[in-house]
Protein backbone atom coordinates (compact mmCIF):
# COMPACT_ATOMS: atom_id res chain seq x y z
CA UNK A 1 0.00 0.00 0.00
CA UNK A 2 0.97 2.97 -0.47
CA UNK A 3 2.39 5.61 2.22
CA UNK A 4 0.59 8.14 1.50
CA UNK A 5 -2.71 6.66 1.36
CA UNK A 6 -1.74 4.65 4.46
CA UNK A 7 -1.10 7.89 6.39
CA UNK A 8 -4.18 9.64 5.23
CA UNK A 9 -6.18 6.76 6.31
CA UNK A 10 -4.71 5.43 9.68
CA UNK A 11 -6.44 7.24 13.03
CA UNK A 12 -2.79 6.63 14.86
CA UNK A 13 0.65 6.99 14.14
CA UNK A 14 2.82 5.25 11.91
CA UNK A 15 6.32 3.89 12.55
CA UNK A 16 8.94 2.34 10.02
CA UNK A 17 12.38 1.20 10.37
CA UNK A 18 15.29 0.95 8.20
CA UNK A 19 17.98 -0.92 7.19
CA UNK A 20 20.69 -1.47 4.77
CA UNK A 21 22.35 -4.26 2.84
CA UNK A 22 24.95 -6.72 4.89
CA UNK A 23 27.71 -6.79 3.36
CA UNK A 24 28.39 -10.23 4.53
CA UNK A 25 26.59 -14.06 4.97
CA UNK A 26 26.74 -13.28 8.66
CA UNK A 27 25.86 -10.09 8.25
CA UNK A 28 22.34 -10.86 6.44
CA UNK A 29 21.65 -13.50 9.51
CA UNK A 30 22.21 -10.50 11.39
CA UNK A 31 19.63 -8.84 9.36
CA UNK A 32 17.01 -11.29 9.35
CA UNK A 33 16.94 -11.66 13.27
CA UNK A 34 16.59 -7.89 13.01
CA UNK A 35 13.36 -8.07 10.61
CA UNK A 36 11.68 -11.01 12.75
CA UNK A 37 12.23 -9.52 15.81
CA UNK A 38 10.28 -5.93 14.69
CA UNK A 39 8.12 -7.46 12.30
CA UNK A 40 6.15 -7.79 15.73
CA UNK A 41 5.91 -4.53 16.54
CA UNK A 42 3.69 -4.58 13.99
CA UNK A 43 5.69 -1.83 11.78
CA UNK A 44 3.98 0.16 8.52
CA UNK A 45 6.95 -0.17 5.83
CA UNK A 46 10.35 -0.40 6.33
CA UNK A 47 13.13 1.31 4.18
CA UNK A 48 16.56 -0.45 2.65
CA UNK A 49 19.34 2.23 1.73
CA UNK A 50 22.15 1.75 -0.97
CA UNK A 51 25.06 2.11 0.74
CA UNK A 52 28.40 2.73 -1.43
CA UNK A 53 29.39 -0.93 -0.62
CA UNK A 54 26.18 -1.89 -2.18
CA UNK A 55 24.43 -1.67 -5.47
CA UNK A 56 21.40 -0.26 -6.20
CA UNK A 57 20.75 -4.82 -7.51
CA UNK A 58 20.95 -5.23 -4.12
CA UNK A 59 18.79 -2.70 -2.57
CA UNK A 60 16.32 -4.15 -5.04
CA UNK A 61 16.78 -7.39 -3.99
CA UNK A 62 16.37 -7.15 -0.44
CA UNK A 63 13.03 -4.87 -0.13
CA UNK A 64 12.06 -7.67 -2.66
CA UNK A 65 13.03 -10.55 0.07
CA UNK A 66 11.61 -8.45 2.96
CA UNK A 67 7.97 -8.26 1.33
CA UNK A 68 8.25 -11.64 -0.23
CA UNK A 69 9.58 -13.40 3.22
CA UNK A 70 8.60 -11.16 6.35
CA UNK A 71 5.44 -9.66 4.54
CA UNK A 72 6.00 -6.34 5.20
CA UNK A 73 5.54 -3.22 3.24
CA UNK A 74 9.37 -2.36 1.90
CA UNK A 75 10.56 0.50 0.11
CA UNK A 76 13.55 0.29 -1.77
CA UNK A 77 16.12 3.79 -1.50
CA UNK A 78 16.69 5.04 -5.03
CA UNK A 79 19.89 6.74 -5.81
CA UNK A 80 21.13 8.99 -8.66
CA UNK A 81 24.11 8.35 -8.27
CA UNK A 82 26.45 6.45 -10.77
CA UNK A 83 23.67 6.16 -12.99
CA UNK A 84 22.09 7.29 -16.44
CA UNK A 85 18.39 7.88 -16.79
CA UNK A 86 18.39 4.71 -18.51
CA UNK A 87 19.89 3.10 -16.02
CA UNK A 88 17.46 4.41 -13.17
CA UNK A 89 15.03 3.77 -15.54
CA UNK A 90 15.18 0.12 -15.81
CA UNK A 91 15.99 0.24 -11.62
CA UNK A 92 12.44 0.95 -11.31
CA UNK A 93 11.47 -1.37 -14.02
CA UNK A 94 12.77 -3.54 -11.82
CA UNK A 95 10.77 -2.08 -8.46
CA UNK A 96 7.43 -1.86 -10.37
CA UNK A 97 7.64 -6.08 -10.91
CA UNK A 98 8.22 -6.47 -7.45
CA UNK A 99 4.61 -5.52 -6.95
CA UNK A 100 5.87 -3.06 -4.46
CA UNK A 101 3.81 0.51 -4.03
CA UNK A 102 6.77 3.04 -2.62
CA UNK A 103 10.22 4.54 -3.50
CA UNK A 104 12.56 6.57 -1.44
CA UNK A 105 13.84 9.25 -3.79
CA UNK A 106 17.64 10.38 -2.91
CA UNK A 107 20.09 12.24 -5.16
CA UNK A 108 22.79 10.04 -3.34
CA UNK A 109 26.38 11.27 -1.58
CA UNK A 110 29.64 11.81 -3.54
CA UNK A 111 31.59 8.88 -3.98
CA UNK A 112 34.01 8.31 -1.06
CA UNK A 113 36.97 11.15 -0.81
CA UNK A 114 35.19 13.66 -3.00
CA UNK A 115 33.06 16.90 -1.71
CA UNK A 116 31.00 17.60 -4.87
CA UNK A 117 28.43 15.24 -6.30
CA UNK A 118 28.98 14.69 -9.96
CA UNK A 119 25.96 12.99 -11.95
CA UNK A 120 27.08 10.59 -14.22
CA UNK A 121 26.71 11.05 -17.83
CA UNK A 122 23.17 11.13 -19.26
CA UNK A 123 22.52 11.21 -15.39
CA UNK A 124 19.96 13.20 -12.84
CA UNK A 125 21.47 15.67 -10.85
CA UNK A 126 19.17 16.21 -7.97
CA UNK A 127 16.11 14.12 -6.07
CA UNK A 128 13.48 16.83 -7.76
CA UNK A 129 14.32 15.29 -11.36
CA UNK A 130 14.22 11.73 -9.91
CA UNK A 131 11.31 12.13 -8.58
CA UNK A 132 9.57 13.61 -11.53
CA UNK A 133 11.08 11.28 -13.76
CA UNK A 134 8.93 8.70 -11.10
CA UNK A 135 6.02 10.86 -11.10
CA UNK A 136 6.04 10.40 -14.94
CA UNK A 137 6.52 6.78 -15.98
CA UNK A 138 5.27 5.17 -13.01
CA UNK A 139 2.12 6.93 -11.42
CA UNK A 140 1.77 3.79 -9.05
CA UNK A 141 4.89 4.50 -7.23
CA UNK A 142 4.66 6.36 -3.56
CA UNK A 143 7.28 8.95 -3.80
CA UNK A 144 9.09 9.38 -0.56
CA UNK A 145 11.83 12.68 -0.05
CA UNK A 146 14.26 13.05 2.19
CA UNK A 147 14.47 16.65 4.31
CA UNK A 148 17.06 18.38 6.56
CA UNK A 149 15.71 19.74 10.02
CA UNK A 150 19.06 21.16 10.28
CA UNK A 151 19.80 22.29 6.95
CA UNK A 152 21.57 20.06 4.48
CA UNK A 153 24.92 20.35 5.12
CA UNK A 154 25.43 21.08 0.99
CA UNK A 155 22.80 23.83 1.28
CA UNK A 156 24.00 27.29 1.09
CA UNK A 157 21.60 28.42 3.73
CA UNK A 158 17.85 27.25 5.51
CA UNK A 159 16.03 29.12 2.58
CA UNK A 160 17.71 27.58 -0.50
CA UNK A 161 17.31 24.05 0.95
CA UNK A 162 13.55 24.85 1.55
CA UNK A 163 13.52 25.99 -1.69
CA UNK A 164 14.90 22.75 -2.75
CA UNK A 165 12.42 20.61 -0.99
CA UNK A 166 9.37 22.67 -2.74
CA UNK A 167 11.07 21.30 -5.87
CA UNK A 168 10.57 18.00 -4.99
CA UNK A 169 7.28 17.92 -3.46
CA UNK A 170 6.45 19.81 -6.92
CA UNK A 171 7.90 16.87 -8.56
CA UNK A 172 5.71 14.47 -7.00
CA UNK A 173 7.20 13.38 -3.58
CA UNK A 174 3.80 13.00 -1.18
CA UNK A 175 5.78 11.94 1.52
CA UNK A 176 8.88 13.46 3.76
CA UNK A 177 11.37 11.80 5.80
CA UNK A 178 13.43 13.47 7.89
CA UNK A 179 16.99 13.11 8.66
CA UNK A 180 18.39 12.13 12.08
CA UNK A 181 18.32 15.32 14.65
CA UNK A 182 18.10 15.21 18.27
CA UNK A 183 16.54 18.67 18.74
CA UNK A 184 13.04 18.53 18.84
CA UNK A 185 13.01 22.37 18.65
CA UNK A 186 15.11 22.58 15.55
CA UNK A 187 11.98 19.84 14.05
CA UNK A 188 9.40 21.90 15.13
CA UNK A 189 10.74 25.53 13.80
CA UNK A 190 11.83 23.44 10.47
CA UNK A 191 8.20 22.08 10.30
CA UNK A 192 6.96 25.75 10.99
CA UNK A 193 9.19 27.17 8.08
CA UNK A 194 8.31 24.37 5.41
CA UNK A 195 4.19 24.59 6.40
CA UNK A 196 4.60 28.74 5.76
CA UNK A 197 7.09 27.85 2.43
CA UNK A 198 3.47 26.17 1.31
CA UNK A 199 4.67 22.52 1.98
CA UNK A 200 2.00 20.23 3.09
CA UNK A 201 2.84 16.71 2.62
CA UNK A 202 3.18 14.80 5.97
CA UNK A 203 6.54 14.65 7.21
CA UNK A 204 7.92 11.86 9.11
CA UNK A 205 10.48 12.57 11.71
CA UNK A 206 14.15 10.03 11.73
CA UNK A 207 15.36 9.14 14.90
CA UNK A 208 18.85 7.07 15.45
CA UNK A 209 18.68 5.93 18.90
CA UNK A 210 22.19 6.41 20.08
CA UNK A 211 24.47 3.17 20.98
CA UNK A 212 27.73 4.15 20.22
CA UNK A 213 28.97 7.63 21.48
CA UNK A 214 31.73 7.67 18.84
CA UNK A 215 29.56 6.78 15.82
CA UNK A 216 26.51 9.19 16.20
CA UNK A 217 29.71 11.81 17.28
CA UNK A 218 31.44 10.82 13.53
CA UNK A 219 27.37 10.84 11.97
CA UNK A 220 26.08 14.58 13.21
CA UNK A 221 29.67 16.22 11.94
CA UNK A 222 29.57 14.94 8.67
CA UNK A 223 25.35 15.50 8.54
CA UNK A 224 25.91 19.24 10.03
CA UNK A 225 23.90 17.75 12.90
CA UNK A 226 23.57 19.13 16.50
CA UNK A 227 23.74 17.14 19.75
CA UNK A 228 22.21 19.29 22.51
CA UNK A 229 24.68 20.47 25.47
CA UNK A 230 22.82 18.08 28.07
CA UNK A 231 22.66 14.83 25.93
CA UNK A 232 26.91 15.40 25.26
CA UNK A 233 27.43 16.36 28.52
CA UNK A 234 25.39 12.65 29.75
CA UNK A 235 27.25 10.92 27.22
CA UNK A 236 30.25 12.03 28.23
CA UNK A 237 30.10 10.80 31.57
CA UNK A 238 29.47 7.26 30.44
CA UNK A 239 32.65 7.53 28.46
CA UNK A 240 33.35 3.61 27.02
CA UNK A 241 30.57 2.08 29.65
CA UNK A 242 28.61 0.42 26.58
CA UNK A 243 25.69 -0.86 28.27
CA UNK A 244 24.89 3.10 30.03
CA UNK A 245 25.29 4.48 26.75
CA UNK A 246 22.92 2.40 25.30
CA UNK A 247 20.30 2.91 28.39
CA UNK A 248 20.60 6.25 27.74
CA UNK A 249 19.99 6.69 24.16
CA UNK A 250 17.02 4.34 24.52
CA UNK A 251 15.84 6.81 27.62
CA UNK A 252 16.27 9.92 25.32
CA UNK A 253 15.25 8.89 22.11
CA UNK A 254 12.08 7.71 23.64
CA UNK A 255 11.17 11.21 25.10
CA UNK A 256 12.41 13.08 22.32
CA UNK A 257 9.49 10.34 20.13
CA UNK A 258 6.93 11.08 22.71
CA UNK A 259 7.20 14.58 22.94
CA UNK A 260 6.97 14.60 18.81
CA UNK A 261 3.74 12.04 19.01
CA UNK A 262 2.33 14.24 21.40
CA UNK A 263 2.28 17.28 18.78
CA UNK A 264 0.51 15.10 16.42
CA UNK A 265 3.79 13.89 13.89
CA UNK A 266 2.52 11.08 11.73
CA UNK A 267 4.67 9.02 12.36
CA UNK A 268 8.04 7.93 13.44
CA UNK A 269 10.75 6.08 10.92
CA UNK A 270 13.84 4.94 12.88
CA UNK A 271 17.28 4.15 11.77
CA UNK A 272 17.92 0.91 13.35
CA UNK A 273 21.70 0.15 12.13
CA UNK A 274 20.60 -3.64 11.44
CA UNK A 275 19.96 -3.32 15.02
CA UNK A 276 16.49 -4.62 16.98
CA UNK A 277 17.01 -3.88 20.61
CA UNK A 278 17.02 -0.32 21.02
CA UNK A 279 14.38 0.63 18.55
CA UNK A 280 12.09 -2.81 20.19
CA UNK A 281 12.29 -0.87 23.61
CA UNK A 282 11.14 2.42 22.27
CA UNK A 283 8.28 1.75 20.35
CA UNK A 284 7.32 -0.95 23.12
CA UNK A 285 7.32 1.89 25.69
CA UNK A 286 5.78 4.16 22.88
CA UNK A 287 2.74 1.98 22.93
CA UNK A 288 2.14 1.25 26.17
CA UNK A 289 2.57 4.97 26.72
CA UNK A 290 0.08 5.60 23.61
CA UNK A 291 1.38 9.64 23.49
CA UNK A 292 -0.25 10.62 20.77
CA UNK A 293 -3.85 10.43 22.13
CA UNK A 294 -5.04 13.91 22.32
CA UNK A 295 -2.04 14.77 19.93
CA UNK A 296 -3.87 17.35 16.70
CA UNK A 297 -4.21 16.01 13.31
CA UNK A 298 -2.77 12.56 13.71
CA UNK A 299 -2.78 10.74 10.19
CA UNK A 300 -3.05 14.38 8.50
CA UNK A 301 -0.20 16.56 6.63
CA UNK A 302 0.79 18.04 9.79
Amino acid sequence: MRIDELIATRTEPIFSFEFFPPRTPEGLRNLDAAVTALRELEPAFVSVTKTGSSTQADTIELVRRISAEHGIEAAAHLTCSGATREQVGASLEQLAQTGLDNVLALRGDPPAGEHDFTPAAGGLAHASELIDLIARRYDRFCAIAACYPETHPEAPDALTDIRHLHAKVQAGASVLITNLFFSNEAFFDFEHRVRAAGIEVPIIPGIMPITNTAQIKRFSAIGGISIPRGLRAALEERGEDLDAVVDLGVAYATLQCAELLARGVPGIHFFTLNRSPATRAIVSALKLMRPWRDAPSVGSAR
